[in-house]
């Protein structure tokens, strides 16, 4: 097999297939090929789901279809996780038994990579090959280096892919936080690294494309946090997403300095935890308390660390706003403060679950009203600048972003005179080398919906069924027959 030091032979080429997230924020599936058009090796750098929406009646997880990729699944060399987040993960369970993949992960996203697997039964069948921080490994024509970045969750990697035709800096989810509290910063010496050695193409996040200035530091909602929560009496609840972890450590951090006890709400934020506590993260706190130990504390002396800050209906936040939390109970003069932003598309669940807890005496504070307790994970345009000026691509590749977001992320990179800018679309092949960049085919890039555990095809019949009546709705008329089957009562 040809290995990433050889000379290229006049048929190989290098090219990049997303499958999931260009088009799009979330479900990222992304492919990269190398070799001739009719014996190429892959390689799979993440794989990931999205979730059901008001369109898709009964669905709540939503996978890329492999189908392209499927009848090759002897050519995919490894499936390699550039991070933890659900979009980039959350589809290997799923997908796995289609693929049969080595896969790659450094250490806390393959902890969480293993949680999900067991619940699947599929533990004993995938290999997992933890990656340390910053470590490299060959899979055939590819050389992969982990560059440490900085997100919103532990260990976010971007993917520095050495090929016989060039490199790529695949980024991943990123942006330069300066004082990330949880983790390593940038690795900006690496960055610069490859900018010297040259980069041929920079696959990148575009979801901050259209903000100025930057996202901000993880440092700023430390103080901002714990400014808020000195100031207020009563109990209070911090919904936020639970894989921030650097987030979850402000938090904690900000109680204890203020006298609460912290009792985590919802399974994933325990999930989360104990995956941040098996790499050595969140040292040096005080222990959550539990649920029964949560009830008989002052109001004052207690701080729920609660999911569901998106509105989802079955969350820890969602059950405290129904008053059906079995341990968990707001009034009149308690807090919640969300520590999140809303996520596009998520803004009737999360109006209508804030409508719930200021029903029931609840003060909210959120971003718009209390700035500063909540940055973004991803990079707005001044650090998309600094990204290319340490990497230098000759090849802009903008992913991660709907169809505006890539091309103004084009546009962008174009003005910073990287010479070539190509924006894909699920499904379209892009040649990366040789020759000059390009779209050279379009393969089949579907959804499938997990519907009651089950994988359907997304124009499936149940789905269409549930769809006219959310739409149409359903007229039911009921009479009474006798045995000649003569009305006896009617409607």
């Amino acid at each position: 097999m040809t290995k990433y030091t050889d000379k290229p032979s006049p048929k190989d080429e290098l090219v990049f297939l997303p499958l999931g997230g260009s088009n799009e924020i979330g479900m990222n599936f992304n492919l990269y090929g190398f070799g001739p058009a009719d014996d190429r090796k892959w390689i799979v750098v993440d794989l990931g789901v999205t979730f059901g929406d008001q369109t898709t009646p009964g669905v709540e997880i939503i996978l890329p279809d492999p189908e392209f990729i499927e009848p090759y699944a002897d050519d995919i060399l490894g499936i390699v996780l550039t991070h933890a987040h659900e979009d980039h993960l959350g589809a290997v369970a799923w997908l796995w038994p289609r693929l049969k993949a080595p896969v790659y992960a450094t250490p806390f996203t393959a902890f969480l990579l293993r949680e999900k697997l067991r619940d699947a039964d599929l533990l004993d069948e995938v290999k997992i090959t933890e990656v340390p921080l910053s470590g490299s490994f060959d899979l055939g024509p590819f050389h992969l280096e982990m560059v440490t970045l900085t997100h919103s969750i532990p260990e976010p990697n971007g993917l520095a892919i050495k090929t016989p035709l060039g490199t790529i800096l695949h980024t991943g989810d990123w942006k330069i936080d300066p004082e990330p509290q949880l983790g390593a910063p940038t690795d900006v010496t690496a960055l610069r690294k490859l900018g010297d050695e040259g980069v041929l193409a920079m696959v990148c996040d575009s979801t901050n494309v259209f903000v100025d200035g930057e996202a901000g530091s993880e440092a700023d909602v430390r103080i901002a946090l714990n400014k808020l929560i000195g100031s207020l009496t009563g109990k209070i609840a911090v919904a936020c997403f639970a894989s921030n972890v650097a987030r979850m450590d402000t938090v904690i951090r900000a109680a204890q300095a203020n006298g609460r006890k912290v009792c985590l709400a919802g399974r994933s934020m325990h999930r989360m935890a104990a995956a941040a506590k098996s790499v050595g993260l969140l040292e040096g706190l005080e222990p959550f308390v539990t649920d029964d130990q949560a009830k008989y504390l002052p109001e004052d002396q207690v701080l729920f660390l609660c999911t569901g800050s998106q509105g989802e209906p079955r969350a820890a936040l969602a059950r405290i706003a129904e008053g059906n939390h079995p341990h968990v109970k707001l009034s009149q003069g308690d807090h919640v403060i969300f520590s999140s932003r809303v996520i596009p598309g998520n803004e009737i669940p999360i109006r209508n679950l804030q409508n719930k807890l200021a029903d029931r005496g609840v003060r909210l504070h959120t971003e718009r009203d209390t700035p500063g307790i909540h940055v973004s994970g991803h990079p707005c345009r001044d650090e998309l600048k600094q990204m290319y000026q340490w990497a230098r691509p000759q090849i802009a590749v903008p992913t991660h972003g709907e169809r505006r977001h890539l091309i103004e992320h084009a546009a962008f990179a174009k003005d910073l005179q990287v010479p070539h800018a190509v924006s894909p679309r699920n499904g379209d092949m892009v040649l990366l080398a040789p020759g000059h960049p390009s779209i050279i085919d379009e393969v089949p890039s579907g959804r499938l919906y997990v519907d009651g555990g089950v994988l359907t095809p997304e124009n499936g019949e149940a789905l269409r069924e549930r769809r006219h009546a959310a739409f149409n709705g359903v007229l039911a008329v009921s009479v009474v027959l006798d045995g000649k089957s003569r009305i006896v009562s009617g409607p």
